[in-house]
């Protein structure tokens, strides 16, 4: 599987901003709803959690739309 990096300036980012970051979302008010609907595993594990942390070398894939790896840079 062929990821797309993103590369975040921080310690981590959470899946709310890595969705709006990456361009997937135009706003934070589509997470909520994009969270229930979509299939998205971080690190392998279903994940619903807007808040969740992500970190440097996490990998992210959202079914239909892309995988995504987090590059601290």
């Amino acid at each position: 599987m062929t990821y797309q990096d993103v590369t975040i300036e921080t310690e981590y980012i959470t899946l709310q901003q890595f969705l709006k970051f990456a361009e997937i979302l135009d706003s934070g008010g589509a997470v909520k709803w994009f969270l229930e609907e979509q299939d998205i595993k971080v690190n392998g594990s279903p994940e619903k959690r807007r808040g969740k942390k992500l970190r440097d070398g996490d990998l992210i894939v959202i079914a239909g739309i892309g995988s995504y790896r987090v590059v601290q840079g």
